[in-house]
């Protein structure tokens, strides 16, 4: 045929020599997918021997397609299985349609008999198109017959529409003619409608015959088509040419190039396939693809097409009305239901009557419809056999009914037939939620499932709820557990785990989890080889979807990455069920759990400690929103759950290298940090007391982390800026004194330590603090304090130490009054100077202000040494004062290695990445650097200058470090925090002026002078000279040649080489005074009114936010000098020698190594996390109520009622054509029995025994209205 030589050239191989990516991936498909060619001449008869039956000339075919005249002359009829062979197919690629969008679509040319299997993978895997939740097959409708207008309002406003909301494929011909031109007109109207965010794509595409296409030749080309250019010839009528709307095109070869329905064969095998194919993502859907037949009008020869699938058990939507066999099989299904069904001859004889009456009333009907077919034997046996298989059709009455909730008819009509498939055991609405779940229709699912008439059981919603979770459906999720699935029996270790490994091939956290497997498995050793450990992750994931264990996720490799995000501020989660929570070392954690993983691993039937926590853990994982924001209304510690997704977010998006994902993520890491400060806000303002120890409990979900440990970490400057942080955060600043105490006082006594006696300083009463810690006692009844129910807020050193010893207790029996309320285990009581002692100097602000007087004596000192008491090197020096600044330095260091390595429950190497992280500790770092440098060198002759220059700029650095002090304050901390911002303003500036004073000052050095060898006033002619200009230090004299200049110079090479100056050159000074005008011009006006506009916007953007970011800061220094010792240097010293002592010596256990921390057992944390699950309900409520309010929800529920109300109205239209058809009926029927009343009476074959009745005036006819 003409195909085998290849037809013309049109598709182009995509460009000359190069070869595209897609080319390149797309080389192997000649080489599988084949195309058909016919090898045997079967004359026409009607074309005198011109033509073969397949269409194509005698002269297309080739020279052993014409040999055989013997085997031709018998052959009546051309068979493509024996008349045609197969080739590497020669069309293929991308086709981009002349003249429409720029869009390409894809297009393969492939044999009849080409295995469906190998198609669809090209589909998906290799052309990227999206699986199918639904493919909806339109079959019928072709040709250039004209559609009816109601049935492209349901392709459009019904088929399309559904599809989208449910992600289908949609099956037509694919051409612009018919129905096939309706489907792509409605999907290009429906995809530019939505939004380009939308996850459910519609995919149409279209399987034609390739004989039948027009211009088929511009698509073929060996090589592929990347893209090729399609025309579409007018001349043609566009009947046959292909529809630009369509994403991708099958193009299926008989070898013939006339005869229609090549291609049905081969799409209903690949229906057939796809609908035993998994739904959802990677398949893991809890159920089959569905497929559904759609049937509009069609000719006979559909009968064969509707019988053959139907035996498949394929489910089928008729169109009523749309003309032709659509027709056909409505009246056949709904005039016929009171047949009987057709017997077979073999079975009771007692049955063969009704089968004849139903055969003739079947005949009737197809000489009806179709009185132009011969062979209707054929088309009653058809008929009856799609009959008996009619529990698998449905019938729409479009026209009627109209395109409205079409998804809804979708739905039954795969229910009811799926139904027909089900098992005897499960249960009947089982499918029907499946589909529900599948296509994500949850208000199907909440109108027919879920309204109270049916009593889900567990194990029939276990398997949508985990399709519901791994596909991202929060709606089915939360729907599911309001209707009887309880949380705690499904969530397991082995479900979690199951859960993580169903996470999507690249995205971070597949990488994150990923990386930990390879860690595990390269020290397991025996899982694998060394070969594989080295690939990368994807590499590793892609061999374990066949080898298996690679892609064996366990709660280790989870436990790893959130190690990697939350581990400066969490311990290590799930040790506890791998039971790792007693190993400290890494290596031996990854030895124990390999060789737990290898055994039986039975704690993966073990319920799972806290399930919403860890589910929404694996959403936030997962930058899913709307499941995160879901899971974490359901779990508990909402405050810290929320600042917890902060924080992770947070650091993923530091991973993330895609900027849209990294935006989504930092959008909901803010929204979680919005949620924390809103229902903190709903806490703080029923209960302070409470308030205050719902931030510093540990929590057993999150590591033994607390709120304010997880905000700062997060980085939840919002969170810090509330007040009831604030507040917390000043009455444990203040400890027992209050907060309006001034300044002058607080120094008066701290050099007048007996002051703290007299009434100079107001402390706080015990009855202000037991008020202030019971909050509202009538709450839990009369009598109890909230103590015994919340725990102690910790604001003072002498409460965490009381506290710390109850913890240390718990099972300690608490002593009951008369009453036999429980009280607290409290301390004997101190005398009043011992306390009053303990009240003034172990408060944070009095180690404070004591540190920064002693600080400003230390910068006094230092600055004396350096400027009058700084001696030459030993034996004559150093002086006293210098050895006390040494011993001075020697203390600051002490106190900065406490901070470091013995504050805090972490490692060191956690301990000193936390301390280095902070800029201020770099400060201090380099100060004590360069003191030390300096303090060696100047202990030498030959280093001694070198030495005190250092110690001179080590006092800057020093000196510097007041700022961060100062931090606490509330006017000049604000403004610290702009000056910092304005620093990075200023080094934006600095590029642009060291660019502009470079390119100036080395032209202007090379113009004034000729030749200048000497380095030294190189630089500071070409840097500092022109820098100086900027603030109006210009010598004239120097640079201008009319000028006299009294500075001898000289011409000599030699006496300039030898360092004379050199005269000034004088026929280009002109050019210098012009650059040094533009130069000033640049820099005085334009570079520093644009570092003024800098600072304006930098000042106009952080004032407003300045307050929030000074507040975040407060804390760090907060508690920095909460667990610092009451006495600064250098007489910090005793409290560490006194440290020393009690932790080395005595082994007396830290009091402050938990600061801020709280930890509840019991009933205290249980009425706690109810308290605040109890505000979080409201505020949601709160919120809830707002939302209603809103304009776009209104208009929402008006557009439900109007929906509605048409419903009702479209209703009541059919119950008003039904009441029409029965009054017709009725008025038929009276006039029947009139007539038989009137032949009766006239009728002398027998005597009535009375007169006929009559019509009673009171109930008149509907007929007489």
């Amino acid at each position: 045929m003409r195909d085998a030589g290849g037809e013309g050239g049109g598709g182009g191989g995509g460009g000359g020599g190069k070869i595209s990516k897609t080319e390149k991936d797309q080389s192997w498909i000649p080489k599988i997918i084949k195309k058909r060619v016919c090898t045997t001449f079967v004359e026409n008869a009607s074309s005198n021997g011109a033509l073969c039956q397949c269409g194509g000339s005698r002269d297309a075919h080739g020279s052993v397609a014409l040999g055989d005249y013997f085997g031709t002359a018998i052959v009546n009829r051309w068979d493509s299985a024996q008349h045609s062979s197969e080739y590497p197919t020669d069309a293929f690629g991308e086709i981009q349609f002349a003249g429409a969008s720029k869009r390409h679509s894809y297009f393969l040319r492939l044999s009849w008999d080409t295995p469906p299997s190998m198609v669809y993978t090209l589909m998906t895997a290799h052309w990227g198109l999206p699986s199918p939740n639904l493919v909806v097959s339109v079959v019928g409708g072709e040709g250039k017959t004209k559609v009816k207008t109601w049935v492209r309002e349901v392709i459009r406003q019904g088929l399309v529409k559904a599809s989208q909301s449910t992600g289908a494929w949609i099956l037509t011909a694919g051409l612009r003619e018919g129905v096939g031109r309706c489907v792509g007109e409605a999907v290009r109207d429906h995809a530019t409608a939505a939004s380009s965010v939308s996850l459910n794509k519609v995919v149409a595409l279209g399987i034609a015959s390739w004989g039948l296409v027009h211009n088929r030749e511009q698509l073929v080309n060996p090589q592929g088509s990347f893209p090729a250019k399609y025309y579409i010839s007018n001349a043609a009528g566009d009947s046959c040419c292909l529809d630009n709307n369509y994403q991708a095109f099958l193009l299926v070869d008989d070898g013939s190039v006339v005869n229609k329905g090549g291609e049905t064969g081969f799409r209903a095998k690949l229906e057939d396939y796809i609908s035993h194919q998994r739904t959802g993502i990677w398949g893991s859907g809890s159920i089959d693809i569905p497929v559904l037949c759609m049937l509009v009008s069609g000719d006979a020869s559909m009968l064969e097409r509707v019988d053959l699938s139907l035996k498949n058990s394929m489910p089928w939507l008729v169109l009523a009305g749309s003309g032709g066999m659509a027709d056909f099989l409505s009246d056949v299904l709904e005039n016929l239901s009171s047949v009987p069904v057709v017997q077979s001859s073999s079975e009771v004889d007692g049955e063969v009557a009704p089968s004849v009456d139903l055969k003739d009333r079947m005949a009737e009907r197809v000489k009806k419809y179709f009185p132009l077919e011969t062979e209707t034997d054929k088309l009653v046996e058809r008929a009856l056999s799609i009959y008996q298989n009619k529990d698998f059709i449905t019938i729409y009455h479009g026209e009627q009914e109209g395109p409205n909730d079409f998804d809804t008819v979708l739905l039954k009509a795969l229910v009811r037939a799926s139904k027909q498939r089900a098992s005897v055991d499960a249960s009947p609405y089982n499918e029907e939620l499946n589909l529900a779940v599948t296509w994500n229709r949850v208000d199907i699912a909440k109108s027919e499932l879920f309204n109270g008439d049916i009593l889900w059981r567990y194990r029939d919603l276990e398997d949508s709820m985990t399709d519901a979770l791994v596909n991202d459906k929060p709606q089915f999720v939360r729907l599911f557990t309001e209707n009887g699935l309880n949380i705690l029996d499904y969530l397991t270790y082995g479900r979690l785990e199951s859960l993580y490994r169903s996470v999507a091939d690249g995205t971070l956290l597949y990488q994150l989890l990923q990386r930990r497997l390879v860690e595990r498995l390269g020290t397991a050793g025996p899982t694998y080889s060394p070969s594989s450990v080295q690939e990368s992750p994807s590499k590793v994931a892609a061999d374990g979807m066949q080898n298996g264990p690679a892609t064996d996720i366990s709660l280790f490799e989870v436990s790893g990455v959130l190690e990697l995000l939350l581990g400066d501020v969490c311990q290590p989660f799930y040790f506890d069920a791998l039971d790792l929570h007693m190993i400290t070392s890494k290596r031996r954690a990854l030895r124990r759990v390999s060789k737990l993983l290898r055994g039986d691993c039975f704690y993966r039937d073990r319920r799972c400690l806290y399930p919403w926590a860890s589910l929404f853990i694996w959403a936030v994982l997962q930058n899913r929103s709307e499941m995160a924001t879901l899971f974490w209304e359901m779990a508990g510690e909402s405050v810290l759950s929320a600042l917890s997704g902060c924080k992770i977010l947070r650091e993923l998006s530091k991973l993330e290298v895609e900027t849209e994902t990294k935006l989504s993520m930092k959008e909901l890491a803010q929204r979680f940090e919005n949620l924390a400060h809103d229902v903190f806000g709903s806490c703080y303002r029923s209960n302070e007391s409470r308030s205050f120890t719902l931030l510093i409990r540990k929590s057993p979900v999150w590591g033994g982390t607390t709120c304010l440990q997880m905000g700062m970490g997060a980085d939840a400057r919002l969170f810090f800026s509330h007040d009831g942080v604030q507040s917390l955060l000043s009455q444990i600043w203040w400890g027992d004194m209050k907060r309006n105490t001034e300044v002058w006082k607080h120094i008066l006594t701290f050099f007048c330590p007996f002051l703290c006696y007299t009434n100079l300083i107001s402390f706080r009463s015990e009855e202000e603090q037991q008020q202030e810690q019971e909050g509202k006692p009538s709450e839990d009844g009369p009598g109890r304090d909230s103590d015994s129910l919340y725990g102690t807020t910790v604001f003072s050193f002498s409460d965490i130490k009381h506290i710390e010893a109850d913890a240390q207790m718990p099972t300690t029996p608490r002593t009951a009054t008369i009453r036999g309320v429980p009280q607290p285990r409290r301390p004997p009581k101190r005398p009043f100077i011992v306390s009053r002692w303990r009240q003034f100097w172990f408060a944070p602000v009095t180690s404070f202000l004591g540190n920064v007087l002693m600080y400003f004596l230390f910068l006094l000192l230092f600055a004396y040494v350096l400027l009058v008491d700084f001696k030459p090197p030993p034996p004559s020096g150093p002086a006293v004062t210098e050895y006390v600044l040494y011993f001075w330095v020697f203390t600051i260091v002490c106190e900065e290695i406490r901070e470091t390595f013995f504050v805090g429950t972490k490692t060191l190497r956690q301990r000193f990445r936390v301390y280095i992280q902070d800029v201020w500790n770099k400060c201090d770092l380099t100060a004590i650097t360069l003191f030390i440098i300096g303090l060696i060198c100047r202990m030498f002759e030959w280093s001694y200058g070198f030495g005190r220059d250092v110690l001179c700029v080590d006092y800057m650095v020093f000196t510097l470090r007041l700022i961060h002090i100062f931090a606490i304050h509330k006017q000049l901390g604000p403004k610290i925090i702009i000056v910092g911002k304005m620093m990075k303003d200023v080094f934006f500036f600095l590029f642009f002026l060291v660019i502009w004073l470079m390119a100036y000052g080395v032209a202007n050095q090379a113009l004034i002078y000729a030749y200048d060898p000497h380095l030294d006033r190189i630089f500071r002619r070409v840097f500092y000279r022109p820098y100086l200009h900027i603030f109006g230090q210009i010598p004239v004299e120097e640079m201008d040649v009319g000028k006299d200049w009294d500075m001898p110079c000289t011409d000599n090479v030699t006496l300039i080489n030898d360092g004379a100056e050199p005269c000034r050159t004088l026929y280009s000074n002109w050019l210098v005074v012009i650059l040094l005008v533009i130069y000033l011009l640049v820099t005085n006006i334009l570079l520093i009114n644009l570092l003024i506009a800098m600072f304006s916007s930098t000042f106009s953007e952080v004032q407003a936010h300045s307050d929030v970011y000074w507040k975040f800061q407060r804390y760090n220094l907060i508690v920095q000098y909460h667990s610092r010792p009451s006495l600064a240097p250098p007489f910090i010293i005793l409290s560490h020698i006194n440290l020393f002592i009690k932790r080395v010596i005595r082994k007396v256990p830290s009091v402050k190594i938990h600061h801020f921390v709280l930890q509840l057992r019991g009933k205290a944390a249980n009425r706690l996390t109810t308290w605040e699950t109890i505000q979080k309900e409201d505020f949601l409520t709160a919120q809830s109520k707002i939302q209603k309010s809103s304009d776009s929800e209104r208009l929402k529920r008006m557009s439900a009622k109007v929906d509605g109300v048409l419903k009702h109205l479209s209703e009541s239209r059919d119950f008003d054509h039904r009441l029409r058809a029965l009054e017709s009926e009725m008025e038929y029927c009276s006039s029947a029995l009139s007539w038989i009343v009137d032949t009766l009476a006239q009728s002398s074959t027998f005597k009535p025994p009375r007169a006929p009745p009559t019509l009673r005036d009171s109930f008149p006819s509907s007929s007489s209205t």
